[in-house]
């Protein structure tokens, strides 16, 4: 990576990162699953989340999968991962999760099937694939999720968090599952 020349960079640029920094610095790491379904709000907390606590977003596509499951810590090789991870849709089986990093903490973003529904009716598209869902006639099968939200359950780690409240509300629980 080549150096940036620092004159060409303006003041309050720097300052914000110097800021940014100095908080970060004084931020425990943290190590944290996010686990729910497309609609839940795992996007909309992930960057308050990020911003928070000084921690790196992986939302889980192949490449992340491939890395993990071959134990490179490619993606954690990024500065913005140096305190912490939020992962996101991975793992998907007991078996990913007790062969993992010990997590610190496991947010299930439980939701009712009638709010979820109402939420996301019309965003059942699969970006990565381009597969449509519909979620009365062709729901999407994810297997594993409540074999894992029993395996996180019985460590200890698992929050479940009112998924189905305004955004602001479900932040708030958020900041008190992350600061207790």
């Amino acid at each position: 990576m080549a150096a940036v020349a620092l004159d060409d960079v303006p003041s309050v640029d720097i300052m914000t990162e110097l800021l940014r920094r100095l908080k970060c610095s004084s931020k425990p790491g943290k190590l944290l699953i996010l686990i729910g379904p497309l609609g839940s709000g795992k996007g909309t907390q992930s960057p308050m989340i990020k911003d928070e606590y000084c921690l790196c977003h992986l939302a889980t596509g192949d490449m992340l999968r491939a890395a993990v499951a071959a134990k490179t810590p490619l993606a954690m090789k990024k500065p913005s991962c140096q305190k912490g991870f939020i992962l996101d849709g991975f793992p998907r089986t007991v078996v990913q999760a007790q062969k993992g990093t010990k997590i610190d903490k496991v947010m299930n973003f439980a939701i009712d099937d009638v709010v979820l529904e109402e939420r996301i009716t019309s965003r059942w598209i699969h970006p990565s694939s381009g597969r449509t869902y519909h979620t009365k006639f062709s729901p999407p099968k994810v297997p594993g999720v409540d074999d894992l939200i029993d395996y996180y359950d019985s460590k200890g780690i698992l929050a479940n968090l009112p998924a189905e409240k305004p955004p602001k509300e479900v932040t708030s629980e958020v900041q008190k599952v992350l600061s207790s």
